[in-house]
């Protein structure tokens, strides 16, 4: 856990970069720094592990208060990654990400194989990469190197300024979902900094928002978006914090589970028969396995000659995970020109459909004009 309590900080000139500033992150919890250039965030980060004098309060880690930890092995202990990376040239990526074992004497084979183990988490192979030297990686993997190295000594606390701020957007996209499953698996407790609403919405277990050194909002992504505290936080988060809303939301939280499908060598007419008691103007189909196949459609049945559903069968749809925001799931339907998609596992089996419909209520459980709802869970 860490804790801050009444933390200052004053430059010689006077300037008063951070002001009172009261938090708790707990075991595990990702927290977001977020605000405007200027506003405290990278100044509150940095006096964690003392990389910049706390002029007033204090900070715990652990219940222990970080003046009185030394500072080379309270900053060993502290996983940190930065925008510039910071990779050392001259150094192999395996010694890059060793840095911090080897300050801390571990054996060099284990160094070495705690490199390789982090390689493999961070999806590049070690076999490949570990004699490499940053400048023959890509922007995207001297990033992940970088995150690899803060992780190198197995640290409980990482500290992350702005990491994925440098490459480009596609990229970016990219190691944030990696980085997320990658957190879900070691569960570290980690103050992340950075000024992108949508990057704290969708990284953080809290969103601590900042104006001119103070906090202003500490909540989680949903109480940000649903409930915010004043102008600034509304004028911050966007007009458009109801989609932003959708990002929190999965598509197996809005899907209907279970629905109705037949088999692609079902009969046609009994197709039919049973599409009119449905009531319903189109149908799923899959295989003998449940693996989605395709969908087809009451007008086509109707209108043509048919003598088996793979005449009709459109295929070429497009389709979400369970764990799709339901933001991506409505790109989805615009850029498919659909109604509805089916949500897959990842083996392809179908588990659900997600309509408009569902969206639209979702819409109306999670927005009132004052900002409120009950429907978005954090």
């Amino acid at each position: 856990m860490i804790e801050l309590e009444g933390v200052t900080k004053v430059y010689p000139d006077g300037t008063e970069a951070v002001d009172d500033i009261d938090l708790s992150i707990s075991e595990g919890e990702l927290c977001v720094l977020l605000g405007p250039s200027g506003c405290g965030k990278t100044t509150t980060m940095k006096m964690i592990n003392r990389l910049i004098p706390i002029s007033e309060g204090r900070i715990f880690i652990d219940g222990t208060d970080n003046q009185e930890l030394d500072e080379n092995e309270l900053r060993r202990d502290i996983g940190y990654a930065i925008q510039e990376i910071g990779l050392f040239p001259h150094m192999t990526v395996a010694e890059n990400i060793a840095t911090v074992p080897h300050l801390k004497c571990w054996d060099k084979g284990e160094a070495r194989e705690r490199a390789a183990e982090l390689l493999d988490l961070i999806g590049m192979d070690p076999e490949e990469h570990m004699e490499k030297y940053p400048a023959e990686l890509s922007g995207g993997q001297r990033q992940r190197v970088g995150v690899a190295r803060s992780l190198g000594a197995d640290p409980p606390i990482m500290l992350m300024d702005e990491p994925f701020g440098a490459i480009d957007p596609i990229t970016r996209d990219r190691l944030q979902d990696e980085f997320l499953k990658i957190q879900a698996e070691i569960q570290k407790t980690i103050v992340f900094v950075t000024h992108d609403i949508n990057e704290a919405i969708k990284m953080g277990t809290k969103v601590a928002l900042m104006k001119d050194g103070k906090l202003v909002q500490y909540s989680s992504p949903a109480e940000l978006l649903s409930q915010p505290k004043n102008q600034f936080v509304r004028n911050f988060v966007g007009t458009d914090r109801t989609l932003k809303s959708m990002r929190l939301i999965q598509a197996k939280d809005a899907m209907k589970p279970c629905p109705i499908s037949v088999h692609r060598d079902s009969d046609v007419e009994h197709v039919r028969e049973r599409m009119k008691e449905e009531e319903v103007e189109y149908l799923m189909v899959t295989d003998k396995d449940n693996q989605f196949i395709g969908w087809i459609e009451i007008w086509d049945l109707e209108t043509n000659e048919v003598d088996s559903i793979s005449e009709v069968l459109r295929e070429d749809v497009g389709s979400v995970s369970p764990e799709t925001p339901l933001s991506d799931a409505l790109s989805v339907m615009l850029e498919e020109d659909v109604a509805n998609i089916p949500v897959l596992q990842e083996g392809g089996e179908l588990e659900g459909i997600l309509t408009f419909n569902d969206l639209q209520k979702v819409i109306g459980e999670t927005y009132t004009e004052k900002g409120g709802g009950s429907g978005i869970s954090s």
